[in-house]
């Protein structure tokens, strides 16, 4: 991070801790918020401080997000984040215009999410060049995304510690720091165990990643932005038209687990949803096949 923005940074939280008295809980999201913005510029082709942003920039953050798979509601907790840190600087006077005025919080409605079929994923898995640098990871990572839908955080913070090959399932820390079980079929788990063997352990670990599964050329957790570049780059290669994210596996893992039967408590657990109804949204996109078939299994364990 830029000396500027750590400076800046470090009198926004005593402004949030001591002027707005907020909880250090409050105070490390809206943090967490900031830092966002701020790594969305440095991978720009000049890296901007927080004072040369302007409206346009952060329109393009927005966009950023959305096509990240954002859920609408943390989109809208960010937008919050970045207005109260802009409105600081104007405060301070710092600023003499405030870039996040024109800010527009996404529409909260329950969108129907954008979906791939099996075929669809079979085809960008298929792109996958095997000898190519990190494509066995690739490979593994989309396996495991379509297999245990996945949100990307858990996918990029997923330990080797927390793959039980044996017993085929994976732990997961998600949303809250709560764990849970979630069942693996043997085609992920193979490439898992591939990655494992022929690509990680040429890897120089970086101190800190010692247990992190999926790692990038420098031996550190991969990002959010680079789990969706590789994904992007797949669905062009395929000829996929669609406008996706990593979040679309996991809308895509659902879909078919319930257009395949599945009770939506199970899928509920699977997904690590809090509430039912957020699970609810799966059983508009095609009830017809739950009519069909009473089938509970993912489509990829029928590849055993």
């Amino acid at each position: 991070m830029h000396p500027n923005w750590q400076i800046l940074l470090n009198g926004y939280r005593a402004f949030l801790k001591v002027e707005k008295n907020l909880s250090p809980h409050t105070v490390e999201a809206y943090l967490h918020d900031v830092s966002l913005l701020e790594e969305f510029l440095s991978l720009q082709a000049e890296p901007l401080l927080p004072t040369e942003v302007t409206s346009a920039h952060l329109h393009a953050f927005i966009q950023y997000l959305f096509e990240l798979g954002l859920e609408a509601s943390t989109q809208a907790r960010i937008v919050s984040g970045i207005r109260s840190f802009y409105g600081w600087l104007l405060l301070e006077g710092s600023l003499k215009e405030d870039p996040s005025a024109l800010l527009e919080n996404p529409k909260l409605s329950r969108r129907l999410p954008q979906v791939l079929s099996v075929e669809e994923i079979d085809r960008m898995i298929q792109q996958i060049d095997l000898s190519q640098p990190m494509a066995t990871r690739n490979k593994a990572m989309l396996e495991t995304l379509f297999a245990c839908g996945l949100r990307v955080s858990e996918l990029i913070d997923l330990r080797v510690s927390r793959v039980h090959f044996v017993d085929e399932f994976i732990s997961v820390i998600g949303k809250g720091n709560k764990e849970r079980l979630v069942p693996i079929g043997q085609e992920a788990l193979k490439w898992i165990d591939m990655y494992l063997r022929h690509e990680r352990i040429h890897i120089k670990i970086a101190k800190g990643a010692e247990d992190i599964l999926f790692l990038n050329r420098r031996g550190q957790k991969m990002s959010r932005q680079m789990v969706f570049l590789i994904i992007k780059d797949l669905a062009k290669a395929s000829g996929i038209q669609k406008k996706i994210s990593p979040h679309t596996f996991r809308h895509s893992f659902a879909t078919a687990l319930v257009h395949n039967g599945a009770n939506l408590r199970a899928v509920q657990e699977m997904l690590g949803h809090a509430s039912i109804t957020t699970t609810e949204i799966y059983t508009h996109i095609d009830k017809a096949f739950l009519r069909e078939t009473m089938m509970k299994f993912h489509p990829l364990y029928r590849k055993n």
